[in-house]
């Protein structure tokens, strides 16, 4: 169990929507405040045992939260330093695992999207579509690309989730039973659905069956299929969840 999920354990927190942050950020020392921040999305200062998390107030609700989140992971994890967080310090999956920003946001998706919490919800689901990822997203009030990301780790496939923007894959993200070898093209191939949301009109494509070698450069991928599923994101880029079909290409 991660720290995160350990304190909500230990305040007694078992739903979905009793996940306060700004109550959680309270109990562990910390004031939050929305203000306008011209260039950061959010920060934190700290002394001793109290802190101010100061949050960009123009940003969405779920983005508010998930900063609160990240900015208690830096006060867990980095006491005694202060942080200033722009956009693409929260949440960027380019980011190293030992990075602070990657800290903070792996605590902060602990503490929004416990797994116990989470994943008995994502496997009642079925499949691992983003009609899936939008009916969880709606309980725990958290983003599309945060809770695709957790539905990588706890849903109830095998699956990766590529971003793909005008100048290739951006990043990408494998579940725990999807072995290395699997490692997705940096280009879209011209068969996917997916091309049509990056540069078409669509907003969305349903889940369909492709050729796995649309999306993995191997010499083996053309013998599998795998299921396909495209949003469209705010940033304008490509969400693909990529579930694999066939029991073999986990062995």
């Amino acid at each position: 169990m991660t720290a995160a999920e350990k304190l909500l354990r230990e305040l007694g927190i078992d739903a979905a929507k009793d996940i306060d942050v700004e109550a959680i950020a309270w109990d562990a020392g910390a004031e939050v405040r929305f203000a306008k921040l011209d260039s950061c999305e959010a920060r934190i200062i700290g002394f001793g045992d109290r802190a101010i998390i100061t949050v960009d107030s123009s940003g969405i609700w779920q983005r508010q939260r998930f900063s609160v989140a990240h900015e208690l992971g830096h006060w867990k994890y980095h006491r005694g330093r202060s942080f200033v967080c722009r956009s693409d310090d929260i949440g960027n999956q380019k980011r190293s695992a030992t990075d602070p920003e990657r800290v903070a946001d792996a605590y902060a998706a602990d503490l929004l999207l416990p797994g116990f919490l989470f994943a008995p919800m994502a496997k009642l689901c079925g499949r691992a579509t983003f009609e899936a990822v939008d009916q969880v997203r709606a309980e725990f009030q958290t983003s599309r690309t945060a809770t695709a990301l957790r539905m990588v780790d706890y849903g109830p496939e095998p699956v990766l989730l590529v971003c793909h923007g005008p100048n290739g894959r951006r990043w990408f993200k494998r579940g725990p039973a999807v072995p290395d070898r699997w490692f997705p093209r940096n280009e879209i191939d011209a068969d996917s659905d997916a091309l049509e949301v990056l540069h078409g009109t669509k907003e969305r494509t349903t889940r369909s069956l492709i050729g796995a070698e649309a999306w993995f450069d191997r010499w083996d991928a053309e013998r599998y299929e795998v299921y396909e599923q495209t949003v469209r994101m705010s940033t304008g880029d490509a969400l693909t969840l990529v579930v694999i079909k066939s029991a073999a290409m986990l062995d």
